[in-house]
């Protein structure tokens, strides 16, 4: 049995429990003992074969990590968790796994390796792929959302750290891994706390594991305290990162804060990029709230007129971004660009080549409100540490400049961190999570930072008011089938009453438009223009019908249209082509789970009144009265 794939014996073992159970019991177990022998034989083959196909390990000479790759070596071998605190550009994400995989890891079990975002996920795996010299998908491969492009022989797998919790329901202790890289958990996000309580439970029962937590430097020492096996916290490697200095210069906004719109802050830009263009070449990354901004500033920049008269390439950069958008990001040696990026450039991807920040210090930040049980994306402020990550964004090819958009005073008086997501969310789902997995009590999980009282209440309020769980806070059926869907408990709750009612078509469509920002935009400037284009998908009954009038428009688009006509139509009826391409993906991965969990949506059947009837299920809480 040691010779087997490590993931695969803890099911051999109990297998070979059931079969010497029923040899004391003087049961027949011919059979299922040739099954198992066959079953060993086959996972030995599968462990000498991945052992024999392990791809050569190859490092890049010029990053900061390898000077430290001894070091981590030996902690990794060592210790069941490593904390590893660089800054940005160091290596940490691409060498990790390969450090891993010549140390023997990857043998016994996949190396996973988490990232917060979809795009990161994505590429990072594209690199390894390339310095492995591999194709991406076989010894190097990533799951998404939308997709998973891995072998039975892949060796180092990354995904999102909500893939990889969802994987926990199916497989609770992890065994296809070996070795699990939390990346980039500075940020705090539900799924990652979430993850790093759960890690901390498994490894008791793991001691194989081996899980390397990597960070920026913020929070590193809390990480390792976490960690602590007996009295000696997880060791911590420092790794260095930025080689050169960076200037920082502020230029906060003629206006007061308040009064500040978008085209102080566009206009505020473009004289940035000038100033900067002034200092010499080099290409420029521009910090900005939403792709809403991206595109405006992106519009306004193409008809600004650079200093130095030469051409340039603005690109934009946020977690949506198809494939071959994102490519173009880290394609050098041309034009100089101008890269307008969401938050997801501060840590999770490194745009090379970057020599000037411009930083407008607000970003979208998730908050939920007790008292409204609303969770609102207000632009916030970033906090200091964020501030600190998009300067830290250049400076690595040479002296670099920061020009952030505000005031020092400004700065100073900012939070220093980022509340973690799970100090300013609904805990619905996780507190969903957790019982499916029998964690017992939320209020005891190993959470870095424990929830707040009245967000646990709400949480278990709202599971209740779903039905996914009873009076005693014990899981439903209802809480159980919630569980196995990868969607908020509201919108999977919808979709179960929907299947009652007969009304999965038309349920559907709605529900996977509530999981995206609404498509129909309003500028300030044409609201009027915009209302009376929208009017077209109002409906008698109700707001939510509108989203399958809007549904039917734009697939009659798609089908009649070029791809240029189909732009100019949705910018003639004010309509975001972004959202309304992530709202037919959504629906399409709803449609796939609806059929996987045996439900048939069927022919669509306008009944009004069964689809409020599942709406509602679903959103009991959010009804008001007139």
């Amino acid at each position: 049995m040691d010779g087997a794939w490590g993931a695969d014996r803890f099911r051999l073992r109990r297998r070979l429990r059931g079969v010497e159970q029923a040899r004391a019991a003087g049961k027949p177990f011919d059979r299922s003992l040739e099954r198992l022998a066959r079953e060993v034989e086959q996972s030995v083959e599968l462990r000498q074969r991945r052992l024999a196909k392990r791809p050569p390990v190859r490092y890049e000479d010029n990053l900061p990590i390898l000077a430290r790759r001894e070091e981590i070596a030996q902690a990794i071998a060592q210790h069941p968790v490593v904390v590893v605190s660089g800054e940005t550009g160091s290596g940490k994400s691409t060498q990790h796994p390969k450090i891993c995989l010549e140390l023997g890891r990857g043998i016994d079990g996949i190396i996973g390796h988490t990232q917060p975002r979809r795009i990161a996920a994505r590429s990072v795996a594209s690199r390894l792929a390339e310095e492995l010299r591999t194709p991406l998908g076989d010894a190097v491969g990533f799951k998404i959302r939308f997709a998973d492009v891995t072998k039975p022989e892949t060796y180092i797998k990354l995904m999102t750290d909500g893939i990889l919790l969802a994987e926990t329901q199916s497989d609770h202790f992890l065994n296809q891994y070996d070795t699990i890289i939390l990346d980039e958990a500075h940020e705090r996000s539900l799924n990652i706390d979430f993850l790093l309580g759960y890690m901390k439970r498994l490894l008791d029962k793991r001691r194989d594991l081996r899980v390397i937590i990597t960070s920026a430097t913020i929070d590193a020492a809390r990480f390792a305290e976490h960690f602590s096996f007996g009295q000696s916290p997880a060791p911590v490697i420092e790794v260095s990162g930025r080689t050169y200095p960076v200037e920082v210069r502020y230029r906060p906004l003629e206006s007061d804060e308040d009064g500040a719109d978008d085209s102080d802050v566009q206009q505020a830009i473009a004289t940035a990029v000038d100033e900067l263009t002034a200092e010499g070449p080099g290409d420029m990354l521009v910090f900005l709230p939403t792709e809403r901004d991206i595109r405006e500033t992106a519009k306004t920049l193409r008809g600004h007129t650079l200093r130095d008269g030469r051409k340039t390439d603005i690109l934009p950069l946020y977690a949506r971004l198809s494939a071959a958008e994102q490519n173009r990001i880290f394609q050098t040696g041309g034009p100089r660009r101008i890269v307008l990026a969401t938050n997801v450039a501060e840590s999770s991807l490194t745009v090379p080549g970057i020599r000037y920040v411009i930083d407008t210090g607000t970003a979208r930040i998730s908050r939920y409100s007790a008292r409204s049980q609303v969770q609102r994306l207000p632009i916030e402020p970033v906090s200091q540490a964020s501030a600190d990550q998009r300067k830290g964004r250049c400076g690595r090819i040479g002296p670099g400049i920061c020009i952030r958009l505000y005031s020092e005073e400004d700065y100073l008086a900012r939070d220093r961190y980022t509340t973690p997501e799970i100090r300013r969310t609904n805990l619905a789902s996780v507190i969903l999570q957790s019982e499916a997995l029998r964690l017992g009590p939320i209020n005891e999980f190993p959470f870095l930072d424990p929830p707040r009282p009245e967000h646990i209440r709400d949480g278990y309020k709202t599971l209740f008011e779903l039905g996914a769980i009873d009076d005693e806070q014990r899981l439903t059926d209802v809480g159980q089938r919630l569980a196995r869907m990868p969607v908020d408990p509201r919108i999977g709750r919808i979709i179960l009453a929907a299947a009652k009612e007969g009304s999965l078509h038309e349920v559907l469509i709605i529900a996977s438009a509530l999981e995206v920002r609404d498509p129909r935009e309003r500028p300030v400037e044409k609201q009027q223009a915009a209302d009376e284009r929208h009017a077209q998908f109002a409906h008698e009954e109700s707001d939510f019908l509108s989203y399958l009038k809007l549904w039917d428009f734009y697939h009659h688009l798609k089908e009649t249209l070029s791809r240029n006509q189909l732009q100019r139509a949705c910018r003639d009826n004010f309509l975001s082509q972004n959202r309304l391409r992530e709202w037919v993906d959504i629906h399409r991965q709803l449609y796939q789970l609806v059929r996987e969990s045996g439900y048939k949506p069927g022919p669509r059947r306008n009944d009004y009144k069964a689809t409020h009837r599942a709406l509602l299920t679903g959103l009991l809480s959010n009804i008001a009265l007139e």
